[in-house]
């Protein structure tokens, strides 16, 4: 598979990345689940306008996210584009039928002229579980053997697979096959051991969902990673890293914007987990040169973002741009200031440090 146009360490690339957070509209109300994905549209036909490399959209099962399939937007997406990159922030493979998961995805590819990608993992909601008749104890076995069934259907030849979690498979095809002969799929990891290795196991590019803490932290798994694919006598596959931000004309202003709205995002998902309430504090700890939140001024975010890709010997990087009900304009001016200005900004950076 030629991986140049998923970037390199030495030329990375640039994304974004949403969920379809339900946002407020200018007359104050929560938008709608079919307003919401609309909007995901046209900011992805502004991301293509605009320069940008990647375009991911995320699954989910609840009623704060309006996309729970995100196949079906990206095949949206890819009819008013021309250029952009389109992939997932994450599918949930755990509780999809990896097959169905492939074709849907060729199908993407087709349409969009050989610009599809996924990225698979686990997911850290579990509304599918109950949705799609899986048990959570099954957790751990359903994502291994449907990762190992995908890894199969991706080489793109007579599946002969067997497993526990469904019937076997004998010389089957999978239709309908990609123009390139490998649709370009990664795999998204949060931060444990064992997904970095199985991930290199298979030969598959890597995603770290750094949400929390720093970039710092995830060094090591960067490092294990590498390790690993040489050890299974893989070639080097690109690292991407999806973090949460928002860009604003001055530091002061995002923040501004930003914190109302993840303040209240995260309290409530804490409320399910029986996490503390969110913080100021801890929102002005993550928002730091080294923390996990991407926020402030187009100069305050390329400085980390480059930091991050060189801390990390990044291929790509993916904002995730949206958060809880931030009303949609906040979201459009940041994606524009993050492709006219930010992407710009750490390119020049990374050329030359001391700038």
């Amino acid at each position: 598979m030629a991986l140049e146009h998923l970037g390199t360490p030495e030329a990375p690339t640039f994304g974004l990345d949403t969920f379809g957070d339900r946002g407020t509209g200018p007359d104050g109300r929560q938008v709608t689940h079919a307003e919401a994905i609309r909007q995901v549209v046209t900011e992805g036909v502004l991301a293509d306008e605009l320069g940008l490399d990647y375009f991911g959209v995320g699954e989910h099962h609840r009623d704060d996210f309006a996309v729970s399939a995100p196949d079906v937007v990206l095949a949206a997406i890819a009819g008013r584009t021309s250029r952009i990159r389109l992939g997932t922030s994450v599918t949930v493979l755990s509780s999809d039928d990896p097959i169905r998961v492939f074709e849907r995805f060729s199908t993407v590819d087709a349409l969009s002229d050989g610009r599809a990608e996924v990225t698979l993992g686990r997911g850290s909601f579990t509304e599918s579980f109950p949705l799609f008749g899986l048990r959570l104890e099954d957790y751990e076995v359903l994502f291994s053997e449907k990762l190992d069934l995908f890894a199969e259907v991706l080489k793109e030849q007579p599946v002969t697979w067997t497993g526990t979690i469904r019937p076997p498979l004998e010389d089957q095809v999978v239709y309908p096959p990609t123009a390139s002969g490998r649709l370009p799929a990664w795999v998204g990891v949060g931060g444990t051991p064992q997904s970095v290795v199985r991930a290199a196991h298979y030969g598959l590019p890597l995603v770290l969902a750094v949400i929390g803490g720093s970039p710092g932290q995830f060094v090591p798994l960067a490092d294990l990673y590498r390790q690993a694919l040489a050890e299974f006598g893989h070639d080097p596959l690109p690292i991407s890293m999806h973090s949460p931000g928002h860009v604003a004309e001055t530091d002061e202003l995002a923040v501004e914007q930003m914190f109302p709205h993840q303040r209240d995002a995260f309290t409530k998902i804490g409320r399910e987990r029986g996490w503390a309430p969110y913080t100021r504090e801890g929102f002005d700890a993550m928002t730091g040169p080294t923390g996990a939140l991407f926020v402030g001024s187009p100069e305050t975010v390329a400085r980390k973002i480059a930091w991050a890709v060189t801390t990390l010997g990044l291929s790509r990087f993916q904002l995730k741009y949206s958060v809880g009900t931030q009303p949609n304009a906040d979201r459009l001016t940041s994606i524009r200031l993050y492709a006219e200005q930010v992407v710009p900004r750490v390119r020049e950076l990374l050329a030359d440090p001391t700038g």
